[in-house]
C-alpha cells in the first residue's frame, strides 16, 4: 500500500485508512462486532486506523492488535499505525503513531453524545494545549503529533506558537466538499490533509448523501464498471 511521509512522524502513513466508530445493532455485541471488523480489515491489508474517546472503539482496537498478533496476522505492533484523538487508556499501547487535537475547541462536560450541546463549548487555548502535544511527542508517547478540523485561520493560529509543526490536518473531504482553500493552505505549510468520510457524511447529525446520489459520479463510476463508491 501507498505510503506519506510526515513532516514531525518517525513514521510513514499507509495512504488509506480505516476509521473506527463504536456501533450496535439487534442481537450482536458492539465490541465483538468491532474486534471482528478490525481484525478482517488487517486480513484485507489495512495498516492504518483511526479512533478517539467518543468513538468508544478504544478497547477493541487495542484488542484486536493482541489478537492479530496470536493468530500471526502481523508480525509486530510497529506494522501498524494508529491515529488517536483524545486518549484514552482503553487502547492499551505505549505509545500511538499520530496524537490530534480533534477539534480546535474545548468542552466542559465529557461528552455522551452527539451533536454537542451549544452551552458546554468553549474556545480552545491552542498554546497551552500545543505545548502538551509537543511535550508528548518529545516524551515518544506519541510518533507525530497534529490537528483534526482546523481551518486556514486556526492552523495560522496554531503555526504562530508551535515549536513543530502539525504533520496532519484530518478534515472532511470529499468529490462535492472538496476544501480547495485548505487544501492549498497545508499544502503550502507542509501540512498533510488526511480526508474523513470520503463518501459523504449522511447521518441524523451531519452531512447529506449528494456524493453517493450524485449523477456525474455514478455515470463515471459505470462507465469503468464500478460502483459509485469505488469510482
Amino acid at each position: 500500500m501507498q505510503q506519506v511521509i510526515l513532516n514531525n512522524c518517525d513514521k510513514a502513513m499507509p495512504a488509506i485508512g480505516m476509521e473506527t466508530v463504536l456501533s450496535s445493532r439487534p442481537g450482536a455485541d458492539p465490541l465483538e462486532t468491532m474486534k471482528s471488523a478490525l481484525l478482517e480489515a488487517i486480513k484485507a491489508g489495512y495498516r492504518h486506523f483511526d479512533t478517539a474517546f467518543i468513538y468508544q472503539s478504544e478497547k477493541p482496537l487495542g484488542e484486536s492488535i493482541v489478537e492479530a498478533l496470536h493468530l500471526g496476522l502481523i508480525k509486530s505492533r510497529d506494522e501498524l499505525l494508529y491515529y488517536e484523538k483524545n486518549l484514552h487508556l482503553e487502547l492499551q499501547l505505549e505509545y500511538v503513531d499520530m496524537y490530534l487535537i480533534h477539534h480546535p475547541l474545548r468542552v466542559s462536560e465529557t461528552i455522551q453524545k452527539l451533536p454537542v450541546p451549544k452551552e458546554i463549548i468553549h474556545a480552545l487555548d491552542i498554546k497551552g494545549v500545543w505545548e502538551g502535544m509537543e511535550e508528548c511527542k518529545n516524551l515518544g508517547l506519541t510518533k507525530g503529533i497534529g490537528v483534526s478540523n482546523f481551518s486556514c485561520k486556526k492552523l495560522e493560529e496554531l503555526l504562530s506558537v508551535a515549536k513543530i509543526p502539525p504533520a496532519v490536518n484530518q478534515v472532511e473531504m470529499n468529490p462535492i466538499w472538496q476544501q480547495k482553500e485548505l487544501r492549498e493552505f497545508c499544502n503550502a505549510k507542509g501540512i498533510h490533509i488526511t480526508a474523513y468520510s470520503p463518501l459523504g457524511a449522511y447521518n441524523t447529525i451531519w452531512g447529506d448523501n449528494r456524493v453517493m446520489e450524485c449523477d456525474v459520479l455514478t455515470q463515471i463510476a459505470k462507465s469503468k464498471g464500478k460502483t459509485t463508491a469505488q469510482g
